[in-house]
């Protein structure tokens, strides 16, 4: 199976083999900066050969709530949602185009971020505006990272031996992008981000929540036009806006302990943002039984996972716990009655590779 995620900022290609290893990888820039097509076909040369393909797709839109078989009329639907998520949906699409024109006969399947928050309950996904607005636009909350959220969930039930599911659980996915998702038996019941992958937590260059009011004054009182304003909020701000530095947890850390005051603030207020966020997935839960870390920053830093467990002690998480050290997936907090923390391992190529292997067995 070849798992394409075509993300914002790279391009992960991977071959995963019927006993879920991956047989053959390489981490390419984003599509923007290199001749995907040429790379695919570079790959695809020297990698073991494939019988399917899976990609990774931002955003499915109200239209796709799970996995799907790509044909013209996918296809088709899949270039009217590139605007929900610009960032994102339009390199997946690249990369479907480019196999296409390798691979014709090859099977493709997208497999959406959206598909695994459908079932949230109306209270969590209904936006207060408007009935025009939610009907006739479609606005309302969709949520992302389902394809990470869905694994770290799985796997952290493997970790403490719960069958079939974890009862309460907070997925924390800390890359580039960045969402907090309240997983009940397994199912979202709620997540941070919105109608787009612009909502919730600070990111590494995106603004995460803030007041519309805002935009509009930034609008109507510096002139700016929907696109500047999409621009800024998008690749400017964020990690990167608050520290003028970078967008990089690491480098943000380093320039704070060096004694930049805009690095410093720019990481408290990541920290604090992430914090305030897990008390309210809590509250959609009813409780909590485990929190789990995963994606770059969130495996990657100690200090990020003890931070954003300080003043949680309400929840019955210890900060010292949590910042335990180690390799792998993990249980990193000691065995108490309180909620156990856990470290798991961002893998969205088998959460993908999963998806495909059931939609071309269901399609005969």
């Amino acid at each position: 199976m070849l798992v394409v995620n075509a993300g914002s900022s790279s391009v992960k290609l991977r071959v995963i083999d019927d006993d879920a290893q991956v047989a053959a990888s390489r981490d390419l820039p984003s599509a923007a900066q290199v001749d995907l097509r040429a790379e695919l076909a570079a790959f695809l040369d020297e990698a073991p050969g494939v019988d399917a393909a899976g990609h990774r797709v931002v955003h499915g839109g109200a239209r796709f709530t799970s996995p799907v078989l790509l044909d013209r009329t996918t296809d088709q639907a899949l270039e009217e949602l590139a605007d929900l998520a610009p960032l994102h949906n339009p390199p997946s699409l690249t990369a479907v185009r480019d196999l296409q024109a390798l691979r014709p006969a090859l099977p493709q399947v997208a497999c959406f971020d959206t598909a695994f928050h459908v079932d949230m309950p109306p209270p969590a996904v209904t936006y207060a505006v408007p009935r025009e607005w939610r009907e006739g636009l479609g606005i309302r909350r969709f949520g992302f990272h389902g394809l990470s959220h869905a694994w770290s969930s799985r796997r952290a039930a493997e970790l403490l031996g719960a069958t079939p599911s974890v009862p309460r659980l907070v997925t924390a996915h800390l890359g580039a992008g960045a969402s907090l998702a309240a997983v009940s038996e397994g199912r979202s019941v709620d997540t941070t981000m919105g109608f787009t992958p612009l909502d919730g937590l600070v990111m590494a260059t995106r603004s995460g929540g803030i007041d519309p009011g805002a935009v509009l004054w930034a609008q109507q009182k510096g002139g700016l036009t929907p696109d500047e304003v999409s621009e800024a909020l998008e690749h400017r701000s964020g990690l990167l806006g608050l520290s003028g530095t970078s967008g990089d947890l690491r480098q943000v850390l380093a320039s704070a302990e060096g004694g930049n005051v805009e690095a410093r603030l720019a990481y408290d207020v990541y920290v604090y943002r992430i914090r305030v966020g897990v008390a309210a997935m809590v509250g959609a839960l009813g409780g909590l039984d485990a929190l789990v870390f995963t994606g770059g920053a969130g495996e990657g830093s100690t200090r990020l996972r003890r931070d954003v467990c300080r003043d949680l002690g309400y929840l019955g998480i210890r900060p010292e716990e949590a910042a335990a050290v180690g390799e792998g997936d993990r249980v990193v907090s000691l065995p108490a009655d309180g909620p156990a923390v856990l470290v798991v391992q961002a893998r969205e190529d088998l959460e993908v590779d999963r998806h495909v292997r059931q939609v071309l067995a269901s399609a005969g």
